[in-house]
C-alpha cells in the first residue's frame, strides 16, 4: 500500500498534506509492519470516536500524534534509559520543529503521544491528546468496542489487518521495554514485563516510601 493512500474508512480521511506525507514515510520505514498498521488503526478509531462523540480536533495534529505513538519501541531506542513514550514524543518533536511547525502544536502532539499509556489524564486535556490515547484504548484493549458499529470497524481493519495482534503487540511491547526495566516502574508496561520476563520484580510505590533516605 502506498504512504499516499488517501482512502477513507468509514468516512474518515487521512489528511492530504505534506507534512502528513513525510511522516507517514518517515515511520513506515522506521517500525515494524505490525506498529504501521496499528498506529494507523489508532488515527481511524479515534477520528470515528470523534465523530460520533463530535469531538472539534485537527485531524493533521491527531494524525501526526498517532502515527508517531509507539515509534520509540524500536531497536535503536531500546538502550535510551527513558519510557518508550518519551523516546516516541521526542521523535515526534524533532520531525515537527524541523517542518516550521507552531509550538503550541508540537505540544500537542509530544503530549499526545507522552501520555498514551498514561490512562485517565488525557481524557482531561485537549481534544488531540484526548483522542490518541482512546484510539489506542480502542485497538490495544477494546475499551469502547461497542461504540464504532461493525461496519466502520470492519472497514478500517480490511485497510489496516490486524492478524494475530494480541500476541504480536505484547510481544512488540516486551521487546521495545525489556531492556529498559525501570522505565515501568507506575506504568502499565510492568504488566507486560511481569507476564513475560522472567525474573522481572515490579517497582513498589509502598517500599520505595518506606525505604527511601529520610529518616521520617
Amino acid at each position: 500500500m502506498s504512504t499516499t493512500d488517501l482512502s477513507a474508512p468509514a468516512g474518515i480521511r487521512v489528511p492530504d498534506t505534506a507534512l502528513v506525507r513525510e511522516a507517514t514515510e518517515l515511520v513506515r520505514e522506521s517500525v515494524s509492519e505490525l506498529i504501521y498498521h496499528h498506529s494507523r488503526r489508532v488515527y481511524f478509531f479515534a477520528g470515528l470516536q470523534a465523530r460520533n462523540g463530535g469531538l472539534s480536533h485537527d485531524p493533521e495534529l491527531l494524525y501526526l500524534g498517532a502515527i508517531f505513538h509507539d515509534v520509540g519501541l524500536g531497536e535503536r531506542f531500546r538502550t535510551s534509559g527513558r519510557r518508550f513514550e518519551v523516546d516516541s514524543a521526542d521523535e515526534a518533536r524533532r520531525f515537527l520543529h524541523s517542518h516550521g511547525v507552531p509550538d503550541d502544536s508540537v505540544r500537542r502532539v509530544w503530549t499526545a503521544v507522552a501520555l498514551h499509556t498514561t490512562p485517565g489524564i488525557p481524557e482531561y486535556m485537549e481534544p488531540e491528546v484526548a483522542l490518541v490515547t482512546a484510539g489506542v484504548e480502542y485497538d490495544v484493549l477494546g475499551i469502547g468496542y461497542g461504540d464504532v458499529s461493525e461496519a466502520d470497524r470492519a472497514e478500517v481493519v480490511a485497510l489496516h489487518p490486524r492478524p494475530d495482534f494480541k500476541r504480536r503487540i505484547l510481544q512488540a511491547f516486551t521487546d521495545g521495554v525489556a531492556p529498559r526495566p525501570e522505565t515501568t516502574f507506575g506504568n502499565v508496561k510492568a504488566d507486560v514485563l511481569e507476564h513475560f520476563v522472567p525474573g522481572f520484580e515490579r517497582g513498589d510505590f509502598v517500599r520505595t516510601v518506606l525505604e527511601s533516605p529520610w529518616a521520617e
